[in-house]
């Protein structure tokens, strides 16, 4: 049996991917896919990816994309979830900090440089219209649990993560919502390492197919609000909120797409060229 490790974000985005381990579907075709939590978000699987402690990863577009371009060799197979992630912009409960104007020039709580949490605060500040180059500073906090520890303590000033996952500390009165940014692009893709692309596609491919299955009638499955609140501790009013916006994919990124990606990044100082989409995605019909 071939043995593939994936990573992923423990979040509720990815419980396609428990349902289908659960149920040993991959298995059945001759895979034993084991999944690792990485708790650090994208920066952590970049780096995990490029260790080969990993063959693939569910991970931020805009991580990925920037990674492969500063040299991890891999490419995207396929976008996961196409709809925009909703980062919320979060301040300790204790913080002074009232409105996103407040936050201008003061240190954003980060898991790590090249995460999803870094690179979404250039987007944030450039929608605000602050300079990129003098209104941002970065703490590094590792991770959620590292920002519910920290920005109560005044390390780091505010703090981006995906506002599903952060609502239940905001009920409990921990952090703050002080406002929204939606990634201007899908939020999810799935990345493999270069070599298992040439070395055993054909494992890839089975494990997107079970994949895409699941995830083209996840919504359907009877009583899947009621496990996501559960297993994730979210209010069931949440969950069906984050069902109606969530749309999951089973095709790759549009060229076009990736070019405005790519233009994005660019225009941020996150990178320095656009690559053209050969060098980043990979198509399994070629």
């Amino acid at each position: 049996m071939k043995k593939m490790l994936i990573g992923g974000v423990p979040e509720h985005f990815n419980l396609p991917w428990y349902l289908t381990l659960r149920d040993k579907k991959y298995q059945e075709v001759g895979i034993n896919l084991r999944w690792t939590d990485f708790y650090g978000g994208t920066g952590q699987m970049c780096k995990a990816l490029r260790n080969k402690e990993i063959d693939m990863a569910v991970i931020l577009t805009e991580g990925i994309v920037r990674d492969i371009i500063k040299g991890n060799e891999c490419k995207i197979v396929q976008v996961f979830v196409k709809s925009p992630l909703i980062w919320g912009i979060h301040v300790a409960d204790n913080s002074s900090y009232q409105e996103l104007e407040d936050l201008k020039g003061t240190a954003a709580a980060i898991s790590r440089y090249g995460s999803g949490s870094h690179l979404m605060a250039f987007v944030n500040a450039e929608r605000q219209g602050w300079n990129v180059e003098t209104d941002l500073e970065f703490e590094v906090i590792k991770n959620l649990d590292g920002a519910l520890e920290n920005l109560p303590l005044g390390n780091g000033d505010y703090f981006m993560w995906e506002k599903f996952t952060t609502k239940p500390y905001v009920d409990q009165g921990i952090f703050r919502l002080l406002g929204e940014c939606p990634t201007p692009w899908p939020c999810f893709v799935i990345a493999v390492r270069d070599d298992v692309l040439e070395e055993d596609r054909e494992s890839v491919q089975k494990i997107l197919n079970i994949i895409n299955d699941n995830t083209r009638t996840f919504k359907d499955l009877p009583g899947i609000d009621s496990m996501i609140s559960k297993r994730y501790d979210q209010k069931i009013e949440d969950v069906r909120l984050w069902l109606s916006l969530t749309r999951w994919s089973q095709s790759n990124i549009a060229e076009e797409e990736l070019t405005k990606i790519q233009e994005k990044l660019v225009q941020l100082d996150l990178i320095d060229e656009v690559w053209p989409s050969n060098r980043i995605l990979y198509n399994f019909e070629s």
